[in-house]
């Protein structure tokens, strides 16, 4: 599957936890799934960008997985990042996978700025204070970067959809 729809995924879904938040809602704009993953825009105001990378069975850690699925969930993760460097052009790509608040394996894939509300700590840290000067500044610049989401949501589909040929 490529781009699809929010309902669509419920489609794909194999193994579920009816408790598990990325088991019932798609965990974002939906805009790219195959049998085994789904890729994700989360609408973050501070974090223009800020995608998932969702398996789509209710497993909790990478070793969940066979070697060939971890393979699998990783490209995407790389392919991902790949789309989001091109398009947003940021400072720095956080990938992270935590899983302590929603133990249902995902990767987080966060593009950084210096002048972001947490840079350099991490996007969950405590912000830093800035002036008012900055404030409207990174205003200003965070306007620049939803801007470019349109943009990304075409890069994230010509690149999955490239992989999938």
């Amino acid at each position: 599957m490529t781009a699809a729809s929010n309902a669509s995924w419920y489609e794909a879904m194999s193994t579920t936890d009816a408790g598990c938040e990325l088991c019932a809602s798609p965990g974002g704009e939906l805009l790219f799934q195959d049998g085994q993953l789904r890729v994700v825009l989360v609408d973050d105001a501070d974090y223009p960008g800020f995608c998932r990378v969702i398996w789509q069975a209710h497993v909790r850690e990478m070793t969940d997985l066979s070697r060939p699925q971890r393979a699998h969930l990783m490209d995407a993760v790389c392919t991902l990042e790949s789309a989001v460097r091109r398009v947003m052009s940021p400072d720095k790509i956080n990938l992270a996978s935590l899983g302590n608040m929603t133990p249902h394996l995902h990767w987080h894939v966060i593009p950084r700025y210096a002048d972001d509300a947490h840079f350099p700590g991490a996007v969950w840290a405590a912000r830093r204070q800035k002036t008012q000067q900055e404030a409207d500044a990174d205003a200003q610049s965070r306007a620049r970067r939803q801007a470019l989401l349109p943009a990304l949501r075409a890069e994230i589909i010509r690149q999955f959809s490239s992989t999938q040929e």
